[in-house]
């Protein structure tokens, strides 16, 4: 499968509604709106929008997720949008225990309404701790508060179709590509945030933080350090001069690098035949998917989440490799896996820049953590899904807005004291 092109990209997006009556009547249905959302689930069951899945893959090219080419992709290192202007400060690291994050996906996601977002990417950081997890459930209960404490963390970026990075013309989807300008100096031991600081010695390696230098020194910077000191002309371990190389890291903990395919999900609608499904070139079997997402059924409580998993794993089971499931309307909502543990309109914050609302955007399975070779241990990182809200005008803005992630995990997962 060849890369999509920007405008192919461009028409799989789920545009927001234009007509004002309909937009005046959501709002008067936002305030009165509070607690519960069931009665619009039942509602609006019978008018569900259009979905948009995700499929992991290996790329075909090393060029192929490079920054120019506008990627949607999944572990890894990001390709940042603007590559300059990167999020920086608290904004970098897991509010629960102060480690950087780490790159969990990105979806290239332009609006055709906007000439600001005529390219536009929406990013998500989490923190590889399970336990931060369950205290980040925990925290994004608390309606609005003033400094949230978070360990998943979303970054919306967008550009208009002139601006300094990228040429006005689509790319050619090939490795003659190449960006205007040169991206910021990144971190060597992740390769994700910024590296604004130096090792004191050799005045060479860059990183992000005091905790990665130090786990740099630990890993093999220490006997390199000297060599490099005596020898200036040496380049940083990953340059990424005008954009045109992958680049390249110390940290062997990222994530395996993957490309993301989309697909409509009306293509599933049919029901495959079991010859047609062992025929299917796909990376995991069927089967062996449906086991590990029935595992989870025995633990629900109530017969109320009993009924949402085996609602949630119906609609899975189409297409059951699909990692992401993107819809951004007005009107969408999430595939919940659950029936407890939705948030109710008032749980969700206005945007923090415009104060506009927010609408869901797309929500991320767990089947992504099979990809990523994530053991199914105790301790291991796990959630039911992570659902991505957004502002619904993707305001304006220079550099990378914060937008908000709701997280539901499976009542397997134990609980805190």
């Amino acid at each position: 499968m060849e890369i999509a092109s920007v405008e192919k990209l461009k028409g799989l997006q789920i545009t927001s509604l234009d007509d004002e009556e309909e937009e005046e009547e959501q709002k008067a249905q936002e305030i009165a709106v509070d607690e519960d959302d069931d009665d619009d689930d039942v509602d609006e069951e019978d008018e569900e929008e259009p979905v948009i899945l995700g499929f992991v893959e290996k790329p075909d090219h090393s060029w192929s997720l490079l920054r120019q080419q506008f990627p949607s992709k999944a572990g890894g290192v990001p390709a940042w949008l603007d590559p300059d202007n990167l999020p920086s400060g608290r904004s970098c690291v897991c509010d629960l225990c102060g480690q950087p994050l780490q790159f969990l996906l990105q979806v290239y996601v332009p609006l055709v309404e906007k000439e600001s977002t005529f390219h536009r990417t929406v990013f998500v950081f989490m923190c590889l701790s399970m336990n931060c997890l369950l205290r980040d459930q925990h925290e994004q209960w608390k309606r609005h508060p003033e400094k949230p404490s978070r360990s998943v963390k979303v970054f919306r970026c967008q550009l208009p179709r002139a601006n300094a990075f990228y040429s006005s013309e689509p790319p050619k989807g090939n490795k003659s590509d190449k960006p205007l300008t040169p991206e910021a100096p990144l971190c060597n031991w992740c390769g994700t945030w910024k590296g604004d600081k130096f090792c004191s010695n050799c005045k060479s390696a860059r990183y992000c933080s005091q905790k990665h230098q130090a786990m740099h020194w630990g890993a093999g910077h220490k006997p390199q350090c000297q060599q490099l000191s005596l020898s200036s002309q040496l380049p940083d371990s990953n340059t990424c001069i005008g954009g045109t190389a992958a680049i390249k890291v110390a940290s062997k903990s990222l994530w395996p690098e993957y490309e993301i395919k989309n697909e409509h999900e009306s293509e599933y609608e049919t029901e495959m035949s079991e010859d047609d499904a062992q025929a299917n070139n796909s990376l995991v079997s069927k089967s062996g998917m449906d086991d590990s997402m029935k595992s989870l059924l025995d633990s629900f409580e109530g017969d109320s989440d009993r009924k949402s998993w085996a609602s949630f794993q119906e609609r899975i089971a189409k297409a059951p490799e699909q990692v992401l499931r993107y819809c951004r309307s007005t009107k969408a909502k999430p595939l919940w896996p659950m029936s407890s543990g939705r948030p109710s309109k008032a749980d969700l914050p206005k945007c923090c820049y415009c104060g506009g609302p927010l609408c869901f955007e797309f929500q991320i399975l767990p089947q992504l953590l099979y990809y990523f070779g994530v053991k199914n241990d105790m301790d291991s990182l796990d959630w039911a899904t992570i659902v991505v809200y957004t502002c619904e005008a993707s305001c304006e803005g220079v550099g990378y807005k914060e937008e908000f992630a709701w997280i539901q995990l499976s009542s397997a997962s134990p609980n805190l004291p």
